[in-house]
């Protein structure tokens, strides 16, 4: 049984006061942890790392004035340093968790979005006791691998489109493929506007292929498809970066072991420091 909706204005106390759940987690390095305390760090990844909010949505909450630091009204960019006092809507923060890495094999159906009051929100679904969020999207008629975290270095490494990292996904359409659909689909077709950067695609049956994205515009790989007059049966994503979604049953998640989760805080640790 999930547990109970907790309001979107989540009082911080009671995050605090929460209890983890599932398997072991991840911890981050403490190479990492003793960084973030000698360090001053963005008012909003401070917020984040404290596992209350992802970075976007602490970006939200100081721009609306619900953030204070040392009494004074928080500003995008302002850097918090060591003995700062952070209150969110008054409250102080709840202590840095131990760090949260999920993999879901997400069903269809299920939406990728942290508002607890759209059904079928992802949040709901898992049912997890510690405030996590998805790193990313996966549309509800989709399934498969999406990634859940309470980490925001994590959430800005895996989505910023420069950083190239790849996701790969089998797809099945209503019709056989053809060699010319595919060189299109690896050259790039161009929707809303713009063309989709060159990518992998390789065919695995009659109507079915294999993509690989380094970019992950709105319904990508749907609209790809239709405008080259093709129409999307099944979408599953079977790999984000160097995680894959291997044999998990729909509808289950797992932790990530710690060798999945070393490249993501590496990656992220040397993006922080050369940004």
């Amino acid at each position: 049984m999930h547990n109970p909706v907790t309001p979107r204005r989540t009082n911080l106390v009671q995050t605090c006061k929460a209890v983890l759940c599932g398997g072991a987690q991840a911890e981050l390095p403490a190479s990492r942890a003793a960084r973030h305390n000698r360090r001053p760090m963005r008012l909003n990844k401070f917020i984040s790392e404290h596992g209350v909010c992802s970075r976007r949505e602490a970006d939200a909450w100081i721009v609306a004035g619900r953030v204070t630091i040392n009494g004074q009204r928080g500003q995008l960019g302002t850097q918090v340093k060591e003995g700062d006092r952070v209150l969110v809507d008054g409250e102080p923060l709840p202590e840095r968790r131990k760090a949260i890495y999920i993999a879901l094999n997400k069903p269809r159906g299920v939406t990728c979005t942290t508002e607890r009051d759209v059904p079928g929100n992802i949040v709901d679904f898992i049912g997890h006791r510690e405030r996590i969020f998805p790193i990313g999207r996966l549309d509800k008629d989709s399934e498969g691998l999406i990634l859940l975290t309470n980490d925001g270095d994590i959430v800005n490494e895996i989505l910023r489109v420069e950083h190239g990292h790849e996701k790969e996904y089998e797809v099945t359409v209503e019709r056989p493929v053809t060699p010319a659909f595919l060189q299109m689909m690896a050259a790039g077709v161009r929707i809303g506007g713009e063309k989709t950067k060159p990518c992998q695609v390789v065919r695995t049956g009659p109507a079915s292929f294999r993509i690989v994205l380094t970019q992950g515009l709105n319904r990508q790989i749907r609209r790809m498809c239709s405008a080259l007059g093709w129409r999307v049966q099944a979408l599953r994503r079977v790999r984000i970066m160097h995680i894959r979604l291997g044999a998990l049953p729909t509808g289950k998640w797992r932790d990530l072991t710690e060798a999945e989760v070393r490249p993501l805080l590496a990656a992220a640790v040397t993006r922080t420091a050369s940004g």
